[in-house]
């Protein structure tokens, strides 16, 4: 079960700024409609911006109608004033409607990037290496998959468009407002720096928090997605509260994280709300002197207060969209960093193969998961073409490291491996493993129907050959005993049939794939000992003709072996036959012999 600890890489992270450097190459092709966008922006914006200008001619008209009125020579010319209201209603429903074509324009970007990312990281994870799955967790890959491409769905388009319209009227707002008064304008800006200051330095104390709170959420996934396909064992071992307590340390860390980043992301308002205050204070004490002095008309002073308000607006949305900008900038690296990862090599194909025969030869071989302790030292032998091949040793002697190395999960350190005299190097990893079939101790099956999992071992099979393969599988008798027999559906975990059904239906499909090399690492572990001679006599009929290497660790079944390879430590220590093996005396005969001493 995983500690809930982070690791350091993600505590120093790179600047999220880079994260949105990398997304700038995913908005390229959308550069027409970002550029429509901005024009929409910039149109919205200049409508919008002029309206408070025009209602300030409004209440002009109006105080000098009341003056007037006042002074008996005249009134309030209602008809000018209504010419005034109705361009006013003009320009803000304009406003408007620009505003939703804009942001419907960033909407359809926004969810094209989502796409096209989920799309990407889909096809990088089957250019991975192996090595990758195995030291990452699960629930923080799907993490990344999921929860980060939607938050970066979600805040791409918001951010986008609030930071186009934010900055356009911020532009447009300062050329009204030095239209009107530039001393009045000078007041103004001069805040603006003040509050940048404040905003920058809470960015900076919150940008850790958000990175921590996005890795911390892909960790915490992978523990419930552990926990989730574990049940059976925790249920087991009692470990329900010692499970709980993993959740509670990485909930904790998660929610610690998160109120921390919301903190500083809600101390923005507070701050913007008491500068736009004083701005109000320093602007109407300004204007007051100057309508005293009769430099500006009242109008312009109810126009330029609108504009103060209207200034604050775009920096108040900057402020609200500080804590979106830091997920969004979290997001981004998470899913950048993931398809930076390192790739499989790219095959340098020399040898194409055609008609396999199936000799193998190992030549020297070494390999270690890490260079500097190797666990295959110096393996070499030579597989004749439909030999059955039986590696056996204790646990950690490297048998399933070298089908790895076989299936080119990985490649050797040094040495070859070869096929019909070929290495496997100049071979496709497509083109190869299209020659061997596996049964795996560890099954695989996927939500779907009993038919569409034995057809996986060949797609384009018939339904009467794939009821073939089940039954040359001993899988037939169960399968039609089971609601909607080959169409039941199995779930996501395939836990609604037993281990050893789902281990029938994986031997049915390496059946249905009828490849010319068979892998078998442990392949009837999990069965009773009737449907464990029923499946090697059917094994038995499947190999001949076919290389096959058996990883087996109850050596009964592989006594009919044409080759054993006894390992251990990463070297053939043994080889022979069951029998020659047993005359030896040595290690093979004393693993054989302890499996029938106890009783």
């Amino acid at each position: 079960m995983m500690g809930g600890h982070m690791s350091k890489d993600i505590v120093k992270a790179a600047n999220p700024m880079q994260a949105f450097k990398n997304l700038l190459p995913w908005l390229k092709p959308h550069s027409g409609k970002i550029i429509a966008a901005i024009l929409l922006a910039l149109m919205s914006t200049a409508l919008s911006v002029i309206g408070p200008k025009i209602m300030g001619q409004a209440t002009t008209a109006i105080f000098e109608g009341l003056m007037k009125k006042v002074q008996g020579v005249g009134g309030i010319d209602f008809g000018r004033l209504n010419e005034v209201l109705m361009m006013v209603l003009a320009l803000y429903a304009g406003s408007s409607i620009f505003q939703w074509m804009q942001s419907y324009l960033m909407m359809n970007v926004s969810l094209d990037i989502s796409y096209k990312l989920s799309n990407a990281i889909s096809k990088k994870i089957h250019r991975m290496p192996l090595d990758y799955f195995e030291k990452n967790a699960v629930g923080d890959t799907l993490s990344i998959i999921s929860n980060d491409i939607d938050v970066i769905g979600q805040n791409l388009s918001e951010v986008v468009t609030q930071s186009i319209a934010g900055v356009a009227s911020i532009l447009g707002i300062v050329g009204m407002m030095l239209s009107i008064n530039s001393l009045m304008t000078l007041v103004v800006v001069l805040v603006v720096p003040f509050s940048g200051l404040l905003m920058s330095v809470v960015m900076k104390r919150s940008r850790p928090f958000f990175r921590e709170q996005q890795a911390m959420m892909g960790e915490l996934n992978g523990q419930v997605e552990e926990s989730y396909s574990g049940q059976a064992i925790i249920k087991v071992f009692n470990h329900e509260a010692e499970v709980e307590e993993v959740f509670n340390v990485g909930n904790e860390k998660l929610y610690n994280s998160a109120w921390k980043s919301q903190f500083f992301s809600g101390l923005m308002m507070p701050i913007i709300t008491f500068m736009t205050n004083l701005g109000y204070v320093a602007v109407t004490i300004t204007g007051a002197f100057l309508a005293a002095s009769g430099q500006i008309a009242v109008g312009d002073i109810q126009a330029f207060i609108a504009y103060v308000r209207n200034f604050t607006q775009p920096i108040a949305r900057f402020a609200q969209m500080v804590g979106q900008i830091q997920s969004l900038g979290a997001a981004s690296e998470r899913v950048f960093n993931f398809l930076s990862q390192a790739e499989e090599k790219q095959d340098e194909q020399t040898v194409c193969l055609v008609d396999v025969k199936g000799d193998v030869s190992f030549e020297h071989v070494r390999f270690g998961y890490d260079s500097a302790k190797p666990v295959i030292k110096d393996f070499t032998s030579n597989i004749k073409a439909g030999q059955t091949v039986a590696l056996v040793g204790k646990t950690g002697a490297g048998k399933t490291t070298m089908i790895k190395l076989l299936m080119r999960f990985y490649d050797v350190d040094s040495g070859s491996i070869k096929l019909d005299g070929a290495d496997l190097r100049g071979m496709t990893r497509k083109d190869l493993r299209t020659a061997f079939g596996m049964v795996l101790q560890d099954t695989w099956l996927f939500s779907g129907t009993i038919m569409e999992n034995i057809r996986y071992g060949r797609l384009e099979a018939t339904d009467e050959e794939v009821i073939a393969a089940a039954k040359a599988a001993h899988a037939d008798h169960f399968i039609t005993t089971l609601p909607g027999g080959y169409e039941m559906e199995l779930n996501e975990l395939a836990d609604n049939i037993s281990q050893g059904q789902r281990q029938l239906l994986t031997i049915a499909r390496a059946f249905l794939a009828d490849n010319r090399i068979m892998i078998f690492d442990e392949a009837t572990s999990n069965v009773d000992t009737l449907t464990e001679h029923r499946i090697q006599r059917a094994m038995k009929k499947l190999m001949k003709g076919r290389t096959s290497f058996v990883i087996a660790h109850r050596l009964s079944t592989i006594r009919e072996a044409d080759l054993i390879l006894v390992m251990e430590d990463g070297d053939i220590v043994e080889q022979g036959n069951h029998d020659q093996l047993m005359e030896l005396g040595k290690v093979y005969a004393r693993l054989y012999n302890s499996q029938f001493e106890l009783s």
